[in-house]
């Protein structure tokens, strides 16, 4: 399924510099009204802030409400992005949820969201990749890297002052590269 208002961002493990990611590319676009979203298949308990929106066997789903936590959904609307979506689900429902999700955004906004495994199921219109010298639980993407991405290094993300990427005509694309359709 491809979706070109979607920026996915999967990264090389635990603390690899998704969120940074995410929020840099949020800060570098605020006038657009990005709608971010996290999705994890792990069920940590929900922390304040977190609006349900809908809390089924094997999944729920939430807004982000508190910009004061260090919480990676708090990070985002801190960022600049007009609203935040929080999911638990397991592999299995991701499609289902992510399309739960998208019921809730308005047609052709601008998206990044921060899932691995959507990947596997959806064509974002970009698909970024950020890796780290210091990652601390180093994951397997070997499947993702033969996906169409661009991967950047967190070590290096500093040096970088404007990402090159953009958003017109309800789609993401590299700067300089046509997307095709």
């Amino acid at each position: 399924m491809r979706i070109p208002n979607l920026l996915l961002i999967a990264g090389t493990g635990t603390k690899s510099g998704k969120t940074t990611l995410a929020c840099r590319i949020i800060e570098q676009f605020t006038h657009l009204n990005i709608t971010a979203i996290k999705i994890t298949p792990h069920f940590h308990e929900t922390t304040p802030g977190l609006k349900a929106i809908i809390e089924e066997p094997g999944y729920a789903i939430y807004e982000e409400t508190n910009i004061e936590s260090q919480k990676d959904t708090s990070r985002m609307l801190r960022a600049g992005a007009d609203k935040v979506y929080y999911a638990k689900v397991l592999d299995d429902r991701l499609l289902f949820v992510f399309d739960k999700i998208k019921e809730l955004i308005p047609d052709g906004t601008p998206i990044v969201c921060e899932s691995p495994a959507l990947r596997y199921y959806t064509e974002p219109g970009v698909f970024l990749i950020i890796s780290s010298e210091t990652t601390n639980k180093r994951k397997n993407i070997s499947e993702l890297l033969k996906l169409p991405h661009v991967m950047f290094k967190f070590e290096e993300l500093n040096e970088i002052i404007s990402l090159p990427i953009e958003f017109t005509d309800e789609k993401w694309s590299l700067r300089g590269i046509m997307n095709k359709d």
